[in-house]
């Protein structure tokens, strides 16, 4: 981090920053933790796309739904050619005895705010990569159009003709597969790294990906890369229940992040996706 970008900061934050900390945030951005002379910040960089106003969107219905702790946003911007993202800095903690209760209890409640329609009123980021939030009635078109098809047209530069028709073969099953629900409220990108554990040993959520979509996708993606605890899933039942035959759709619902690593990463999540697509094949 440059000393002009020091210097913006200072005066964002009306403070002094006597210490600069480079801290894992992902593969997407540089990250930072700021230390000032009155307390600790984090900074998001990003020199090639601008996705830090959506994400703040993001935040901010997170925070209105009343549930998790979301950390503050005090300026995102653009400063001589670098996109930045100023937050709360959150020091993380160990886990309460009653962490994945209190994580259960606050994504059922945060599925508990519902829409009538699939999708926001802006398209949004997941990773690097545009997700369309285009509203629709239908949960099952909103799945298939918004996000398996965007991503499966980035994949159109590898001649992969038979792993199309696969996903055509699926296209036309879904509705007989995914039983209709309310659309809720997702974080949308909710793997074990979006979480951290604030200062009451509960989970702060970060790095949305939000949209009113199917539950189940949420939950889907809580099982990729290591998964949650058990005790999450049983809590997360009592307090809203799933659907019958929830367990046997979460590959489906995984299709769309393994598409996004797929074209963010590259084609090893293809195997990945083939055998899910071979179930229903």
């Amino acid at each position: 981090m440059n000393d002009r970008l020091i210097i913006h900061f200072n005066n964002i934050l009306d403070d002094i920053i006597n210490k600069v900390y480079p801290v894992s945030g992902g593969c997407i951005n540089d990250c930072y933790k700021l230390e000032t002379q009155n307390s600790n910040y984090f900074v998001k960089l990003n020199d090639t796309i601008n996705l830090f106003e959506e994400e703040n969107k993001g935040l901010d219905l997170l925070r209105s739904s009343k549930t998790f702790f979301i950390p503050m946003v005090y300026k995102f911007g653009v400063f001589e050619g670098s996109n930045f993202l100023l937050m709360e800095w959150v020091e993380e903690k160990n886990k309460s005895d009653n962490f994945w209760n209190f994580f259960a209890k606050n994504l059922s409640e945060l599925h508990s705010t519902t829409n009538d329609k699939f999708g926001l009123d802006h398209d949004n980021y997941i990773g690097s990569l545009k997700q369309s939030n285009t509203y629709y009635y239908d949960g099952v078109e909103f799945f298939i159009n918004t996000r398996l098809v965007p991503q499966l047209e980035q994949l159109n530069s590898i001649n992969h003709s038979s792993f199309f028709k696969k996903f055509d073969v699926l296209f036309n099953s879904l509705n007989k597969i995914i039983p209709i629900d309310q659309p809720a409220l997702l974080h949308g990108d909710l793997w074990s790294g979006n979480f951290l554990i604030d200062h009451n040993g509960h989970a702060c959520i970060i790095d949305p990906a939000v949209y009113y979509g199917n539950r189940e996708a949420d939950i889907a993606m809580t099982k990729l890369f290591g998964g949650f605890s058990e005790e999450f899933y049983s809590n997360y039942n009592d307090y809203l229940p799933m659907l019958h035959g929830w367990q046997e759709r979460m590959p489906i619902w995984n299709l769309y992040p393994l598409l996004v690593h797929a074209n963010l990463f590259g084609s090893p999540y293809l195997n990945q996706i083939n055998s899910i697509l071979n179930k229903y094949n």
